[in-house]
């Protein structure tokens, strides 16, 4: 005996009709404006009560991320002492311990909910991209997480160094970190140093876009090291030679890690664009086929 179809089933299959019907209606999912602004209102809601939560987590568990974040400066001056001159950050306003805590707290949020508030901008973006564009944006975000992740960790070896040449530059005297200038200080050197570990990236995604072939690439080499060398001095917060010399090293590596995809990719745009004219010399005529032969009769339409 045949089972009767449930009205759970039932409303399944006409929800179903209906979604396919309003894709063959609009295949390429336009909205008007006023869709598209109550869809980014409800991406950013969304964003912001993630974000909350994390925040509240950070703010759970905010002493063993602050001993975290503090441990470039305790490796600077040797060791960390609660209440003692030199080797302890210090507070100088009443309201300066909360409103450090909320900052810690609201940059744990970001970082622990990145996968959340990405995946809402890249599903607002994604509809109006074509598959092909998808799959360079899959590559491009595969690509920049971890070089900027692997900026970070850089970051926070060379944060000690550049705090060592800061108390060296004060000439003897005690030197009193405020515990908001030294977040500052972080943030600024993991921002930085993520941003130039991007830079052999922006050279591929140049290449993909014909803008920087291998043969130029090889001619202005040396201008672009010393760029990168100019361009880590600018985006590092600390004017000491050690951590400027640190970071551009290891971007100069990824540079010329760059350059080899570079000449690869050159080849392989190579094989598949042949150039017509390669073999000819610069004193001969280019090969013109002879156009076919129309018959009088031929009517033209």
């Amino acid at each position: 005996m045949a089972r009767k179809p449930s009205a759970l089933s039932g409303a399944k299959i006409v929800g179903e009709r209906y979604v396919r019907a309003k894709r063959r209606e609009n295949p390429e999912g336009r909205m008007p404006l006023m869709d598209h602004l109550r869809e980014l209102r409800g991406r950013v809601v969304k964003i912001a009560i993630a974000v909350l939560a994390g925040a509240v987590v950070g703010w759970v568990f905010y002493h063993q991320i602050w001993d975290f974040m503090q441990r470039p400066y305790c490796v600077a001056v040797h060791y960390c002492q609660q209440n003692v001159p030199g080797h302890s950050l210090v507070l100088t306003g009443v309201t300066d311990g909360f409103y450090l805590r909320m900052k810690v707290s609201i940059l744990a949020g970001l970082v622990i909910t990145s996968p959340i508030w990405l995946y809402q901008l890249w599903a607002f973006v994604a509809p109006g991209l074509y598959a092909r564009e998808k799959r360079w944006t899959y590559a491009f975000l595969g690509t920049a997480i971890p070089l900027f992740a692997l900026g970070c960790f850089f970051a926070f070896l060379a944060m000690s160094r550049g705090l060592n040449f800061f108390i060296g530059m004060a000439g003897g005297f005690t030197t009193l970190f405020t515990a908001d200038s030294y977040i500052g200080y972080w943030i600024a050197m993991i921002i930085g140093f993520g941003l130039c570990f991007e830079v052999p990236l922006f050279l591929v995604i140049l290449n993909m876009a014909r803008v920087v072939t291998h043969e130029r690439f090889r001619k202005w080499r040396r201008i672009i090291i010393f760029l990168v060398f100019v361009f880590a001095g600018i985006a590092s917060p600390s004017p000491d030679p050690l951590t400027m010399l640190l970071l551009g090293g290891v971007v100069v590596v990824l540079v010329e890690a760059a350059e080899v995809l570079i000449y690869l990719n050159d080849k392989r745009y190579a094989r598949n664009h042949p150039d017509l004219y390669a073999d000819l010399a610069d004193n001969e005529l280019a090969p013109i086929e002879a156009p076919e032969r129309m018959d009088a009769d031929t009517s033209l339409n």
